[in-house]
């Protein structure tokens, strides 16, 4: 995750533990609900950080085709539909493509060297 969402996290593992991910200090925690070796990772958002993150859930559904492998992202359960949500699904796009490059050339865009995209 350091090579392609931010360069600053502690903690993973196993089913229960908690990963903490930081963007200048700050950021969301989130406890490791699902592994499913090559297939599935799922994460609850734990804490209050952002706020409009609190209930969801973030999962990487892996699919083998041949040589390709498909990732099916999903940040679910928002509150509410808003201008966050919108900057959050932008950011994202941006960072799946950084774990596309890490993977492919071990050379992705984690934060702070992601494309920017300010939020007002």
């Amino acid at each position: 995750m350091t090579q392609w969402w931010t360069n600053d996290i502690s903690g993973a593992g196993e089913v229960g533990s908690i990963i903490k991910f930081r963007f200048n200090g700050g950021g969301p925690d989130f406890k490791v609900i699902e592994l499913v070796p090559n297939k599935t990772v799922r994460w609850q958002h734990s804490g209050n950080m952002p706020e409009a993150w609190i209930g969801t859930e973030i999962s990487f559904k892996l699919h083998l085709d041949g040589a390709q492998t498909f990732v099916r992202f999903t940040h679910a359960n928002w509150q509410e539909s808003s201008d966050f949500m919108a900057h959050c699904s932008t950011k994202w796009a941006v960072f799946l493509l950084s774990l596309k490059d890490a993977i492919e050339t071990n050379q992705g865009r984690p934060f702070p060297n992601d494309i920017s995209i300010d939020h007002s």
